[in-house]
């Protein structure tokens, strides 16, 4: 890849990893830099951007250490440590976003460590808030700290000794500094970014850094669970981690850290997922209560729930994670070289302001407020919500809608199923008996009516009334059991999208031009994990670890999964990390488990 105008060396989207508190992300490159966070929060201008093409980052990188890099999680964290390892000795830097998170303070952990023999240590900083629109400015020293402030924002940088030398040239509002380090020596390194609410957390005590790194490890060690009991452990465990880190303290999980990177030309900027997506949160939620009871349930049911009740049958698809709507979207530029195909026109921040009705996320929330009330966790707000839910679809279920993929409007099957699907959960889970029989009959309504309609001449469900292409959206309400499994739909259905969409073992959404898929876009790794569950509602579980298996492969060093995965180039596309199918690995993980469990049985 070639060097970004603004010093970080452009990488293919696989090799960045992930840190977050909840409250907001940053991803950092294998080399130790720093290159995208938004502080104070996940909605906020970022303040490092040279991801995207803007400037900012905050490195750590051994002087005189010339080999690769390599880098892992602390088990079931975000806690990161990237370890350099070559002539001149072995140097170490563990990070981490001080958890829990404060939603005006970010404030960034890193401990260097010189593993075997001493170090020297290039240490950069340079902060630039609103995709760096605003310099540094007011950089001074103050009680062993280097302070200044950039746009809005304060920020502090403990651990730079004060001999270390601290001038870059030609660049007076940053600062540069080399640490040297004893063998087996150690420096911490503590960085607040915080608006004019965010106050300090550094008062010039020697312990303080060893305090939030203990703080850290304790939120990380009782907020994911042990997952002793599920197939494929590591990975779940990862999987609760990112959903953990992308959901801030408001109970609100955003969709990914990042504003859309189009690692292709041809996919376009997309929707910026900085915002809390109702659907992604409710499929994020039902599998999380396929495993168990857990914080991330709750949270998805407490925020749905209100969303629900706030705005009615007016839902939009995505808040910030304040419950305010999501600004209005314009486009940032992007460096030269970003992407893999020629240079996309920029970078998407915001989103839609009149926002797109989407009828199967009334669906998707009553599986979720069915799947909490199995779980015993719904009280009597989550019960309103159902009904309200539910009085949004009687209303609507004939009204064109965006979709799963929030497309044009149109008479998306999908949409119709995942309404059928909610309704029957919500009926046999939430209703009262005599409001049960209502519900399922609005159920048997909206399906008749979606037969006559759908049904391909082949047997199978068609995208819409007008399009009678195949759609692997089709797969969410089938495998989550909207329909009886009995039924031959699911089957052939399955079986098409398999044929027309699946290229090598991964899955595409729809055919996006003539020649197949794979062509605009790649194929959607969300839409690999539905087609292993579906394999299970068919009763066919070595076909469905066969395509969990395949799935899972795609992705990059630190464990991440995007949106997307390019067949032909082998390269991670779209929005990273994704929650939606961090969510699905985990969900498919919970129902693979039990499928093996009764074959052993």
């Amino acid at each position: 890849m070639s060097p970004s105008p603004y010093g970080h060396t452009l990488r293919p989207l696989r090799d960045y990893a992930l840190l977050a508190d909840g409250e907001r992300g940053a991803l950092t490159t294998p080399c130790g830099d720093i290159v995208w966070m938004c502080a104070p929060r996940w909605h906020s201008g970022a303040v490092f951007s040279e991801l995207t093409g803007g400037s900012g980052h905050f490195g750590v990188s051994p002087e005189g250490v010339r080999s690769l890099p390599c880098g892992w999680y602390d088990e079931g964290t975000l806690i990161r440590t990237t370890r350099w390892t070559g002539a001149g000795g072995v140097v170490e830097c563990r990070d981490a976003l001080a958890a829990p998170g404060d939603p005006h303070r970010a404030v960034l952990l890193r401990r260097i460590r010189a593993v075997d023999g001493p170090a020297v240590v290039r240490v950069e900083l340079s902060v630039r808030a609103r995709f760096g629109a605003h310099p540094m400015t007011g950089l001074h020293r103050d009680r062993g700290h280097w302070v200044g402030r950039s746009g809005l924002l304060s920020f502090r940088l403990r651990g730079v000794p004060e001999n270390a030398d601290a001038t870059r040239p030609g660049v007076p509002d940053s600062v540069t500094a080399l640490i040297a380090l004893d063998p087996g020596g150690t420096r911490d390194l503590v960085l607040e970014i915080a608006d004019a609410r965010g106050g300090s957390v550094l008062s010039g005590r020697g312990d303080e850094a060893a305090r939030l790194w203990r703080e850290t490890e304790r939120f990380w060690a009782a907020a994911v669970p042990d997952c002793a009991d599920l197939t494929a452990r590591s990975d779940a465990r990862h999987a609760y981690a990112v959903l953990t880190g992308l959901t801030a303290r408001t109970g609100a999980m955003v969709a990914a850290a990042a504003n859309p990177l189009p690692e292709h030309a041809a996919a376009g900027g997309g929707h910026d997922h900085r915002y809390a997506w109702v659907r992604d949160q409710c499929i994020a939620g039902t599998a999380v209560a396929a495993h168990g009871p857990h914080r991330l349930l709750d949270d998805a049911v407490r925020v749905v729930t209100a969303r629900v009740l706030e705005y009615g049958p007016d839902l939009h698809a995505a808040y910030r994670v304040d419950g305010r709507p999501v600004p209005r979207e314009h486009e940032l530029p992007l460096a030269e070289g970003f992407g893999t195909g020629p240079r996309p026109a920029g970078v998407v921040t915001g989103g839609r302001p009149d926002g797109r009705f989407q009828l199967d996320t009334f669906g998707e929330v009553l599986e979720l407020l069915a799947a909490a009330a199995r779980r015993d966790r719904l009280d009597g707000d989550g019960e309103r919500a159902a009904e309200v839910a539910v009085s949004a679809l009687e209303a609507n279920w004939q009204r064109p809608d965006g979709g799963l993929w929030d497309l044009h409007p149109a008479w998306w099957t999908h949409s119709r199923l995942a309404a059928v699907s909610g309704l029957r959960a919500a009926a046999r889970d939430i209703a009262p008996r005599n409001v049960a029989f209502a519900w399922s009959e609005l159920a048997d309504t909206i399906l008749h009516e979606t037969e006559r309609t759908c049904l391909h001449w082949s047997g199978r469900w068609q995208r819409s009334r007008q399009d009678p292409g195949v759609d692997a959206a089709l797969l969410r309400p089938l495998a989550r059991g909207g329909l009886s499994p009995a039924e031959p739909a699911l089957s052939v259905t399955r079986q098409a999208v398999q044929h027309d969409l699946a290229r090598d073992g991964f899955v595409h959404r729809f055919r996006t031009d003539g020649a197949g898929p794979g062509r605009a876009e790649g194929a959607s790794l969300a839409c690999g994990f539905l087609m292993a569950t579906a394999c299970l509602a068919e009763h066919r579980p070595a076909a469905a670890a066969r395509w969990f298996e395949r799935t899972r492969s795609a992705y990059g060093p630190p464990g991440l999964f995007a949106q997307e995965y390019d067949v032909e180039l082998r390269e991670l596309r779209g929005n990273l990390p994704g929650a939606l199918v961090h969510a699905l690995l985990l969900d498919s993980t919970v129902r693979l488990t039990a499928a093996d469990q009764d074959v052993a049985g």
